[in-house]
């Protein structure tokens, strides 16, 4: 076996940001995912975002599950902690992690196997209680570890690499998180870094649950007709809620259409982006609003992408808890053991 290490140093030009950190030093290691996985894309996107947010990268947690999706923490911030727990059952060890230690940015990494089967209790308390994390689901429909699977997301109808059809009902990650009560929820495609680079950055930001899922093609097991979470079909049934742009290194792409018109988009490397204009009246800050709205368009089979719904005055499981500013971690013998006298008090309170 050979294995392909990057190199230590980094080019002295590189540029750096407002923390001293080039965007390198957000990078982990090699990939060992399938040429063109739209994961390893969501992984550049999060290595982007970290680094325009100046976070440093040893003040973030990031937590996984198992599963294609949950390998992917190895290839972005190297340097920042690190956890890989058992299937499904990421949001329970975030949640310990982040209540001794609220000091720290926390990203959790899953996958529509992990958290729409396995772990679908787990996703459900953790927006339930408001842990204060980013919760990023790449979802491609497909067990790719166990050979093209369906996933319970797999839209009913879709058509498998073997040419099988899904009968079962989809469950949508978006529309449970809006019913649940996250307080940020929103949808990206790996292959639109531009608007997913902001929203992810949105979510590292965010005070409380943010739920992000991103359609992330299977290029091995769920790239080919008949899928509805290949490259072609997101990019042929893309409605964006909005559009957050990025502008990197190179000449700004320029476009003049109207409000709610639909427009093809030539991009510098050649790919075409259909884009899809906000409808003036959209409001994300309206959850309900927001959940008829990804129920209509899901009816008409387009998949909406963008910032459906946050509340800015959300709180997180801290607040609800009333627990000290400090973290537990932090705390010595004295304040962690107050004593008989608190302990009775305690007891009394609960009787």
């Amino acid at each position: 076996m050979t294995w392909i290490a990057k190199p230590r140093l980094h080019h002295p030009s590189l540029s750096r940001n407002a923390v001293g950190y080039t965007r390198r030093d957000y990078e982990g290691k090699v990939s060992t995912l399938c040429a063109g996985c739209g994961h390893d894309s969501i992984s550049a996107a999060i290595i982007q975002a970290c680094w325009e947010l100046d976070i440093e990268p040893h003040r973030v947690a990031k937590l996984s599950g198992i599963g294609c999706s949950s390998k992917t923490p190895d290839y972005f911030l190297g340097n920042s902690h690190g956890f890989n727990t058992v299937h499904g059952r990421m949001p329970s060890v975030l949640t310990g992690a982040n209540l001794a230690n609220r000091g720290l940015t926390y990203l959790g990494v899953s996958g529509d196997g992990d958290s729409a089967s396995i772990g679908m209790g787990q996703f459900v308390h953790a927006i339930r209680r408001g842990v204060d994390m980013a919760y990023i689901v790449e979802n491609n429909g497909v067990y790719g570890l166990t050979k093209g699977q369906f996933s319970a997301t797999a839209d009913q109808g879709s058509v498998s690499k073997r040419g099988v059809a899904n009968s079962d009902a989809p469950i949508d990650l978006v529309g449970l998180a809006l019913q649940l009560g996250a307080t940020y929820v929103a949808r990206g495609f790996s292959g639109d870094k531009a608007q997913l680079v902001p929203l992810i950055k949105g979510a590292l930001g965010h005070r409380g649950v943010a739920i992000l899922d991103v359609i992330s093609p299977c290029v091995a097991f769920n790239n080919h007709a008949g899928s509805t979470k290949s490259y072609d079909y997101v990019r042929e049934h893309n409605d964006a809620v909005n559009r957050l742009d990025v502008i990197e290194g190179r000449a700004a792409i320029a476009v003049d259409y109207d409000p709610g018109e639909a427009i093809d988009v030539v991009q510098h490397d050649g790919s075409v982006l259909r884009l899809r204009k906000l409808d003036p009246d959209y409001d994300p800050t309206d959850r309900l609003a927001a959940m008829a709205y990804v129920n209509l368009h899901q009816a008409r089979g387009e998949v909406v992408t963008g910032l459906l719904h946050v509340d800015p005055a959300a709180t997180d499981l801290h607040g609800h808890l009333g627990t000290v500013a400090t973290p537990l971690n932090q705390l010595g013998a004295a304040e962690l053991c107050p004593g008989a006298a608190a302990l009775a008090k305690i007891n009394a309170a609960l009787r």
